[in-house]
């Protein structure tokens, strides 16, 4: 007789902290029993892991909730549970609770450690939960079980909360001040993963810079003092990351591990936000372009290989022609790699929602576009000169469809290649034979390395959906519904 397991559907939004917390999530589920499915019919419960950062995500979360509205009338035994950065929104818990009778809990950020005491609660007694702290006991969420879906990437929080309290965001409102875990906690975290054969740790924090963490002396640390102890493991071959640096905190004792160390990217994340000072000032960032210049220039010159992606908010209230101007000119000094940039949303809660002369939809559209060439002008005239050059490349993931092998530089740029399954979770040296624009494609040096390389079992996420694929699921599903009923009336009358 076919075991009928309990199923689990997550549905991430928003930054890497929220991908891995729903790594923990699946591993709470995973320990009681639940396992992965492919869209709601199918689960027996959905976990929403939102993100409050731009006003879009939550319209788009909301709309996604209201899709379960049909699921939930045909399976009235799942159980919908909310969670992450909008759950803890002031007011949001109930909110939600009033917007969509159907949803069962909402937790809130700080609540992430006792979820499973939340779904046992609730399998237990059937009735709604709302529970939002305001501060949790970050060594329980550190205990938590991990189901790691990265892939060959790791990731390891070194730190929860934010301090900065940038204008226009809501992290230090949902997260909570700054708490660094202790240095040898991450030392085991990250020694255990290399063991198990994760080929790059990524550090997880709101502000990496201003980790200050306890080491085993019972003296606060540094960032840089971290990295030294984590770049360490020399038996191994892997890489590190970390996200997210804020430039004022970004110190030249950093960079300097970094250029001398055996493991580090030089790849750096600098989010810049803007190149005007005055925009710099309202957003509250603690630094002038001048400084920000200043670490990209040190950067530059003690990495020459060094390669910088950033952050870039375009139509913050406030900002003129002239200011704009200015956040272009910093694209063209910096010559970033990558550019993610984004049109300023109000968030309910922060300073700049309340701020005068905000800008217009439309030159906020107009100033994107802008802004949108010009990085792929800078992009694709450097990635143009990587044409015929041989890379490192860490081999990340394997298309089977089309036969084709997806790496990263040391920059964090992606390159695709031929090669085999095996190929995944080795560092091979890929020569660039094709650029298109932006996107490169190479083809391995060593080819005959390729035949020694065995299969790894790394795990990958899922493509999952609210609404199935199949157009019958629902009539399928309704028709389960009303064949269950009929079938407990016969055998309520039997009895």
């Amino acid at each position: 007789m076919e075991k009928n397991t309990k199923k689990y559907l997550i549905l991430t939004y928003g930054c890497q902290m929220n991908v891995h917390e729903s790594e923990k999530l699946a591993g709470i589920l995973e320990s009681n029993g639940y396992e992965v499915c492919t869209d709601a019919t199918l689960a027996d419960i959905v976990v929403f892991n939102t993100c409050a950062i731009r006003e879009n995500a939550e319209e788009k979360i909301f709309g996604n909730i209201g899709e379960l509205k049909n699921i939930k009338l045909a399976k009235p035994d799942m159980i919908i549970a909310i969670g992450g950065c909008m759950s803890q929104q002031k007011n949001y818990a109930d909110e939600i609770m009033q917007k969509f009778p159907y949803v069962d809990i909402v937790f809130g950020t700080h609540n992430l450690a006792d979820f499973e005491n939340l779904l046992k609660e609730r399998e237990k007694s059937g009735k709604k939960i709302s529970r939002i702290c305001e501060d949790e006991t970050i060594s329980l969420r550190d205990q938590m079980l991990i189901s790691r879906t990265s892939g060959v990437n790791a990731w390891v929080n070194i730190m929860y909360g934010c301090n900065n309290f940038c204008t226009y965001c809501i992290v230090p409102y949902v997260r909570g001040r700054e708490i660094s875990r202790p240095v040898q906690d991450i030392l085991k975290e990250v020694e255990s993963l290399l063991k198990e054969g994760y080929k790059q740790i990524t550090l997880l924090g709101q502000n990496v810079n201003s980790y200050s963490g306890v080491d085993s002396d019972g003296n606060v640390s540094s960032f840089a003092s971290l990295l030294k102890a984590v770049d360490s493991f020399d038996e191994y071959k892997y890489r590190i990351r970390f996200m997210t640096s804020h430039p004022k905190d970004l110190s030249s004792e950093v960079i300097d591990i970094i250029s001398k160390s055996k493991h580090i990217c030089h790849g750096i994340h600098l989010p810049v936000q803007s190149g005007s000072d005055n925009m710099l000032k309202a957003m509250n960032r603690h630094y002038d372009i001048n400084r920000y210049k200043s670490v990209v220039t040190e950067i530059r010159e003690k990495m020459p290989d060094s390669e910088l992606t950033t952050d870039i908010i375009v139509g913050f209230p406030g900002e003129t022609e002239a200011d704009f101007e200015k956040t272009l000119a910093i694209m063209r000094f910096a010559r970033y790699m990558q550019i993610f940039g984004f049109i300023y949303s109000k968030r309910k809660g922060t300073p700049a929602e309340k701020m005068e002369n905000q800008v217009d939809a439309k030159t906020k559209k107009e100033r994107l576009s802008r802004l949108l060439a010009l990085k792929n002008e800078i992009i694709n005239e450097k990635t143009a000169k990587m044409l015929g050059q041989t890379y490192e490349v860490l081999v990340e993931s394997y298309d089977k469809e089309k036969d084709v092998l997806f790496g990263s530089l040391d920059s964090g740029k992606t390159i695709s290649f031929k090669g085999t399954e095996n190929c995944v979770g080795e560092f091979l040296d890929v020569k660039v034979t094709e650029v298109r624009k932006s996107v490169i494609y190479g083809e391995i040096v060593q080819k005959d390395k390729i035949e020694t390389y065995s299969k790894k079992n790394f795990k990958y996420p899922i493509e999952v959906s609210i609404l199935p694929k199949e157009k019958n699921a629902m009539k399928i599903l309704r028709e389960n519904k009303r064949n269950k009923k009929i079938n407990d009336n016969k055998k309520s009358k039997e009895n």
